[in-house]
């Protein structure tokens, strides 16, 4: 069984142009998946700690955007998994997208060549 044949589950916020071409590039090589927007219906301890601890905090919470640096200083001092975690649960526009869960592993983040040579 091929990873494609299997539905899988896309996470992210349905308004965030990386979304859309994530969903695009899935659509239109008939990628069955289901979508999970966390900022609409949350996104759950278990979750966060899974893509932490494969990828790494820093990977997965994304200080790029508007959300985090918004955030005084205070609250983006010494961070570490546990306050990320606590950070992207109470905000989760700050979780990086979107993260496409495969089964075995995740993917963070959108690129073509990545989805097509983990989808094969």
């Amino acid at each position: 069984m091929t990873v494609s044949s299997k539905t899988l589950h896309l996470f992210g916020i349905k308004a965030c142009d990386t979304m859309k071409k994530a969903r695009t590039w899935l659509d239109e090589h008939a990628v069955n998946y289901d979508f999970h927007d966390y900022k609409a219906v949350g996104i759950d301890r278990e979750h966060l700690t899974q893509w932490c601890n494969e990828h790494g905090w820093e990977v997965v919470l994304n200080r790029a955007g508007t959300t985090f640096r918004k955030l005084d200083d205070e609250r983006k001092a010494d961070l570490d998994q546990t306050k990320a975690i606590e950070l992207m649960l109470a905000q989760p526009s700050m979780i990086k997208r979107p993260v496409l869960d495969l089964g075995d592993r995740t993917l963070i983040g959108f690129k073509p060549d990545i989805y097509a040579a983990a989808l094969k």
